[in-house]
């Protein structure tokens, strides 16, 4: 999950939507592309920006709660998320929108498009939580939250190691945003843990192109969960993408960009 810190060629603005004071990340030319990211936040050093930013119009705002956007009190779900996003489309006038979320983002980005796709061209769900597939006595994802910060960052990276942040290195900004970002995943991903009940019967209302892709070392999503949401999605397709853990889009930039922009092309 990116984390923040660092300096990047992404312009950044404020919208308020619904009451929300949204921080977006911005840059690039072309159709757009909403980037919805994972629990640990967007970085606007992301490795696979520059390389979509080539292509789109590059848009990706920080949750509610997460980097500087502000969390009101009635917000507390990622429905609640996907509501705000439609609107932000529709603020921004936005058409043939390539929707794109990585991991509790995935979920988000799940939410929409079964609610309405009018403004979007093609889905794009990268590990994604967001269902329920396993016996109800049973976690489908490890608890995030019952893990030592090196454990989840093994189940996240295939090499932890490259992705290891350094806090000596963040501003007293950068370590409350990371703060941030841990505690509002928890208020939004506690209760029911990492799903929404009502998701998986409502996935089959999704319209458009969709990509389930999956890291192959993977410790948080099995093949099993994500193959399964990806059954649940008329016509979608699935792929996993090699040498690379929870985040794909991270770890293996090059391969993601080229893996999504080829199955787009087809």
């Amino acid at each position: 999950m990116p984390h923040a810190g660092g300096g990047s060629f992404f312009e950044r603005k404020k919208r308020e939507i619904a009451g929300v004071e949204l921080e977006i990340h911005e840059a690039g030319d072309g159709p757009p592309l909403l980037y919805l990211h994972s629990g640990g936040g967007f970085r606007p050093t992301h490795p696979a920006m520059p390389m979509l930013t080539r292509r789109y119009r590059v848009i990706a705002p920080s949750h509610p709660g997460f980097g500087r956007s502000t969390l009101p009190t009635w917000v507390n779900s990622v429905d609640d998320y996907a509501h705000l996003y439609l609107e932000l489309m529709q603020r921004l006038d936005l058409s043939n929108t390539v929707l794109v979320g990585a991991s509790i983002g995935g979920w988000v980005a799940a939410e929409i498009a079964t609610k309405n796709t009018s403004r979007l061209s093609n889905l794009v769900l990268i590990g994604p939580s967001g269902i329920k597939v396993g016996s109800r006595d049973e976690l489908d994802i490890p608890d995030i939250f019952a893990m030592t910060p090196t454990d989840l960052e093994h189940r996240l990276f295939r090499d932890p190691k490259k992705f290891h942040p350094d806090f000596s290195k963040m501003n007293d900004e950068d370590l409350t945003i990371v703060a941030r970002n841990r505690q509002t995943m928890a208020l939004i991903a506690w209760e029911p843990y990492l799903h929404n009940p009502k998701l998986r019967h409502r996935l089959q209302m999704i319209d458009i192109p969709t990509l389930v892709v999956r890291g192959e070392h993977d410790g948080l999503i099995s093949e099993s969960y994500a193959k399964s949401y990806a059954d649940l999605i008329p016509d979608a397709t699935y792929q996993e993408i090699s040498k690379a853990g929870h985040a794909p889009d991270v770890e293996q930039a090059s391969l993601f960009v080229e893996t999504i922009i080829n199955w787009m092309e087809v």
